[in-house]
């Protein structure tokens, strides 16, 4: 979203923004890393689609997408920053041609795991508002998870075994496999993914944005291990 581009390029030395007809791309040093900045904005084909025009422009040596998610997990809480672990399509459901939930058919795609160099140096950070950097399972699908569909629910927590949800990770990490450049998301919750959630995501989206903006910090800033 606008708020969280706008947190890192307050920080960043912009050389050259490039646009797009609906996208704009800031190259940049930011933290002494040289870097192109850029929002997907909602959604999986977005995600999917702006990651393969960088992976085809900029010679990446990683991806970092960063945003919000809703919590899935009881142990996590609105603020905590949920790091991939791995990540999964919640919304791709071919059952009825005998695939497991999430995998992609006539692949081998399902499980779309962090980078464990990145991942490390993220669990690393430590954020000024208190709340905690975890590994987890990030979710994705087009949909607002708000708790109104019991049935989602399930599946996104007993099925996939979930800790958070989304709209464009797992999108991003399969362009990222396909191209064979590292990737990690830095989600934090802004929501419990329940009937609260459209409050709750106004109400901390400023937190949101420096949660999950300390995080990346750290994982440009630490040294290589």
């Amino acid at each position: 979203m606008e708020e969280e581009v706008a947190e890192f390029l307050a920080h960043a030395a912009v050389t050259r923004t490039v646009e797009r007809p609906h996208f704009k791309v800031h190259e940049a040093e930011l933290f002494g890393t040289p870097v192109v900045i850029v929002k997907c904005g909602v959604g999986k084909v977005f995600a999917a689609l702006i990651t393969q025009y960088l992976a085809d422009h900029y010679p990446l040596a990683a991806v970092l997408s960063t945003g919000v998610a809703g919590g899935l997990s009881p142990a996590l809480s609105i603020g905590d920053v949920v790091v991939s672990r791995d990540c999964i399509h919640h919304d791709m459901d071919v059952r009825a041609l005998g695939f497991v939930r999430g995998h992609i058919p006539f692949t081998d795609f399902r499980i779309f795991w962090g980078d464990e160099a990145l991942l490390k140096k993220a669990l690393s950070a430590r954020l000024e508002s208190g709340h905690r950097v975890a590994a987890g399972r990030i979710l994705t699908g087009d949909q607002f998870i708000s708790g109104a569909r019991h049935e989602t629910h399930g599946h996104l927590t007993d099925e996939l075994e979930g800790d958070a949800v989304d709209m464009e990770s797992a999108a991003i990490a399969q362009a990222c496999f396909v191209n064979e450049i590292p990737f990690l998301s830095v989600r934090t919750l802004s929501d419990k993914a329940d009937g609260t959630a459209h409050a709750d995501f106004n109400a901390f989206l400023p937190e949101v944005v420096r949660n999950s903006f300390s995080v990346v910090r750290k994982i440009l800033t630490a040294p290589d291990q």
